[in-house]
């Protein structure tokens, strides 16, 4: 028996068969996510269609004085160019200087990444995340592989079957496999 994946567009739910190119879409800000930057699949027509009706925009950041976050603001490129009254737009910004690293970003960027999961720990080695399997981590699963299964079950995450190829692959797990299969047989 056989296994078929059936995948569909997030935007509109139409089927995308193998021959129509899926898309993969990051978005980066928009009024209802919270938090970070989401990814979604599309048909390649969708994106493209996104892509003609995008707008021609600025994205800005005003620091606002008595305020200590700055407030992102997108206001239509032409809008700003109006704005500009001493020199056109295109040489106001050609002559600005590069802008300084907000201190508040750093500090937000700091404690984003401070509460992230430390994978390389047997806290939290093995379980489900984006991004490829560091050597630490992958040492730590193989070291301790029946001790990382229990804490993924007792947690109700995938376990790591070295059976596996995907897991094997992500937690360098190939040789695993072989001598499970020879225990077995024995």
């Amino acid at each position: 028996m056989g296994q078929k994946t059936v995948r569909f567009s997030d935007l509109s739910g139409q089927l995308i068969t193998q021959d129509e190119a899926l898309t993969r879409i990051v978005v980066h800000e928009h009024p209802e996510l919270d938090g970070g930057a989401v990814e979604i699949e599309a048909l390649a027509d969708e994106a493209l269609a996104m892509e003609k009706h995008a707008l021609n925009v600025a994205v800005l950041d005003l620091h606002l004085p008595g305020e200590e976050e700055p407030r992102r603001v997108v206001i239509d490129a032409d809008e700003f160019a109006k704005m500009a009254t001493e020199r056109p737009a295109s040489e106001l910004l050609i002559a600005a200087r590069p802008a300084k690293k907000s201190r508040a970003g750093t500090s937000r960027a700091a404690a984003a990444k401070a509460d992230r999961p430390d994978y390389a720990t047997l806290e939290h080695a093995g379980k489900p995340h984006r991004g490829k399997a560091t050597e630490a981590e992958q040492a730590l699963v193989r070291e301790n592989l029946d001790q990382v299964n229990e804490r993924l079950q007792s947690e109700g995450l995938r376990t790591i079957d070295p059976g596996d190829p995907e897991h094997a692959e992500r937690y360098g797990l190939a040789g695993a496999a072989g001598q499970a299969a020879e225990t077995e047989s024995e």
